[in-house]
């Protein structure tokens, strides 16, 4: 008679569930942090934007309004209120509940209901408000809806720079240590890091667009093709400033990877010295580099204003501009709030990226 085998223990499945848990509880952790990093963000920028001198209503009704077209708007607006009171207004109107979609906006803009002309409506009725701009005339949910999504893709395509030509860097001078080959990528990373993007751009333009007249000085592009082609000289603006910082970071992590105990069992087992960079280390060496590009993502994507003003790049970043200019107070607190929210969300998707593939740091104490 063969023995009864033994029954298999809850330890493993306790031990599960205790990390699930300690996992969930750092994500409300961050959640609550980063609730309160925007409503802090929030709050200063609405102060500074509103305490900027002009007057709103003027700048919404124009030169020619009468006393009491003035004073209807600061009525409808709430800007005969002061900066506290409109500030809670501001918050309580961030997100509410209200009618469905519909309306003369059509589809997803209420705004036959003037006491939502400037909100956007989503499902179940919940509106999202930014206010109204002063200067645009039009409600700040519509400007961001129009500009985001040009800044968010200059943001991926400059971060994929940024990360292509720091990898390769990072790995030459990791894989050439103490020849030319490390001195001239550590080289090519210090001038890339040396060179602000207001020197980087024009450069670019010179020699990409006016000398060999291969790529549009600047601009959006009316076609794709034009669009892909216009797109180029800012992201590589931005990714040659940035891809220093990842070819060093990849250089120093792979130099000590390379001393592990796992690397030289690699070698001993007939990998090559490239396999073992490429194939063992360099996947050790993404943590780091996924952090950080998580949030370069999160500032580029809230707007990179130097380099959209340079290129004529419809943005974020040149709408901020734009708005300070013009002391629209609600559009920039709408662009500050969009850049804090990017940020905070990118390095919030890295936390929970971390956790689902390292299962270390989900019972590791916090």
């Amino acid at each position: 008679m063969s023995a009864p085998r033994p029954r298999p223990t809850a330890a493993p499945r306790a031990g599960r569930a205790s990390a699930t848990g300690a996992a969930l509880a750092h994500l409300l952790r961050r959640l609550a942090w980063a609730a309160i990093l925007i409503a802090g963000v929030t709050a200063v920028s609405f102060g500074i934007a509103y305490l900027l001198p002009g007057d709103p209503a003027r700048m919404l009704v124009g030169p020619q309004a009468s006393a009491a077209d003035l004073e209807r708007v600061r009525a409808i607006y709430a800007l005969d209120r002061p900066v506290p009171v409109q500030f809670a207004r501001f918050v309580r109107r961030l997100v509410h509940l209200g009618p469905a979609g519909g309306g003369d906006g059509g589809g997803q803009r209420p705004r036959a209901d003037p006491e939502h002309r400037s909100c956007a409506a989503g499902p179940l009725g919940v509106h999202v408000d930014l206010g109204y701009s002063f200067h645009y005339r039009k409600p700040v949910v519509d400007l961001l809806e129009a500009k985001a999504p040009r800044s968010v893709e200059l943001a991926l395509a400059a971060l994929l720079v940024q990360l292509l030509l720091g990898l390769a860097l990072g790995i030459v001078a990791a894989a050439r240590r103490g020849t030319i080959w490390e001195d001239a990528a550590l080289g090519a990373a210090l001038v890339g890091a040396s060179a602000p993007t207001f020197v980087i751009g024009p450069a670019l333009q010179y020699v990409l667009a006016h000398e060999l007249r291969l790529l549009p000085y600047d601009g959006y592009g009316a076609t794709a093709a034009d669009h892909l082609r216009s797109l180029v000289l800012p992201a590589l603006t931005l990714g040659l400033f940035g891809s220093a910082l990842y070819a060093r970071i990849v250089r120093e992590e792979l130099r000590t990877l390379l001393r592990q105990d796992f690397i030289r069992t690699a070698r001993a087992k007939g990998a090559s010295r490239l396999r073992a960079l490429v194939v063992h280390a360099l996947r050790n060496a993404l943590l780091p580099l996924a952090t950080l590009a998580a949030l370069d993502f999160g500032a580029l994507a809230g707007g990179a204003i130097v380099t959209e003003k340079l290129f004529r790049w419809p943005g974020v970043g040149s709408m901020a501009v734009e708005a300070l200019q013009n002391r629209d107070g609600p559009l920039i607190v709408g662009t500050v709030l969009f850049a804090s929210a990017a940020i905070v969300l990118a390095t919030l998707a890295l936390d929970l990226a971390a956790l689902a593939l390292d299962p270390r740091l989900r019972s590791r104490p916090r």
